[in-house]
């Protein structure tokens, strides 16, 4: 199963289980079933609760909300996650704050499903990777698609949070295989935190990263090993924020993730790191991004800007050598 059947299929159980979930988005409905078919037989199943919407992200922001707010759960697909900045205010200085600005605790289950990130020539608009600008916000949980966790735990885990959620899939990761990894590498540990490693071997750091550059990550460790003789090991969360990690008998860490410098998920994880394992640590943990630029549409242009599997190699490399 690939990772977009996965998604698809995680839907499809979460309406059929819970007959109080809404999805609403733009061309969700059959036959079209959304930008990149995750919602496809949604609309057929469940046609009253299935929602095609006109286009304005603030307004379907508003509406889920609205739904939540009221006892519903609601699930947004916005047909890129670049137009998620249209539903900033619903979703920041509305749905996340409703969870406890009433004087006591309300529960608002909905989830905004955001596809991001670059590497299919969609240009500046289109290819973002906007984690960082929902970070830290109270009440507001992150979340992000990986290849190594069944989606249908996800749903339930945001919607058992009863507090809004944000979802990025990376759009690169639709047509990817679940659960695939490579030799001689092996998935160690899935659920919300999966370990990739060496069996039996001690790493000589981890490297944390999300979902969507998981396989570039993959592809630099290979090399790393075969060439430099350093071996590392993956950790690929499910919820970005809050951070929550435990880190392996290792003094040196990496993250990488797609999106630019400056206020990141990154650097909240290095930040927590840091508060608990600074002792054991030879070295600040290292963050790894793409250029400082806005994503060309051209092929060749947009592999110099996003961060890839050679730039892993290197910085990691540089780093332990320095």
């Amino acid at each position: 199963m690939r990772v977009a059947e996965n998604l698809n299929a995680a839907l499809h159980g979460l309406m059929e289980h819970d007959p109080t979930v809404h999805l609403l988005g733009e061309d969700v409905a059959d036959p079209y079933g959304g930008a990149f078919k995750i919602t496809r037989g949604l609309s057929t199943r469940f046609p009253e609760r299935v929602l095609t919407t006109p286009i304005s992200e603030n307004a379907i922001t508003g509406v889920a909300a609205g739904l939540a707010l009221a006892g519903d759960g609601a699930v947004v697909e916005m047909m890129f996650g670049d137009f998620a900045a249209l539903a900033f205010d619903q979703l920041v200085n509305f749905a996340a704050k409703s969870v406890s600005m009433y004087g006591s605790r309300v529960p608002m289950r909905m989830v905004l499903r955001c596809p991001v990130g670059g590497g299919r020539g969609y240009g500046p608009t289109h290819s973002q990777s906007l984690q960082k600008h929902f970070v830290g916000v109270p009440g507001l949980a992150l979340y992000e698609t990986s290849p190594f966790r069944d989606n249908a735990e996800v749903f339930a885990e945001m919607l058992q949070r009863a507090e809004p959620c944000v979802l990025f899939e990376d759009k690169v990761l639709y047509t990817r295989a679940m659960y695939e990894v490579e030799p001689p590498f092996a998935l160690r540990a899935q659920g919300a935190v999966a370990e990739v490693s060496l069996p039996g071997e001690r790493p000589d750091c981890v490297v944390v990263a999300g979902g969507g550059v998981a396989h570039r990550v993959l592809a630099a460790m290979r090399t790393l090993l075969v060439e430099e003789d350093v071996l590392c090991t993956l950790l690929v969360p499910s919820r970005l924020y809050p951070v929550e990690l435990e880190l392996p008998e290792v003094d040196r860490v990496f993250v990488v993730e797609e999106g630019t410098a400056g206020g990141t998920w990154g650097a909240e994880v290095a930040h927590v790191l840091h508060t608990r394992h600074w002792s054991r640590l030879s070295g600040p943990v290292t963050l790894i991004h793409s250029a400082d630029s806005v994503i060309p549409t051209a092929a060749h242009l947009e592999r110099d800007v996003l961060v890839g599997a050679e730039a892993v190699h290197r910085t990691i490399l540089e780093t332990l050598r320095a």
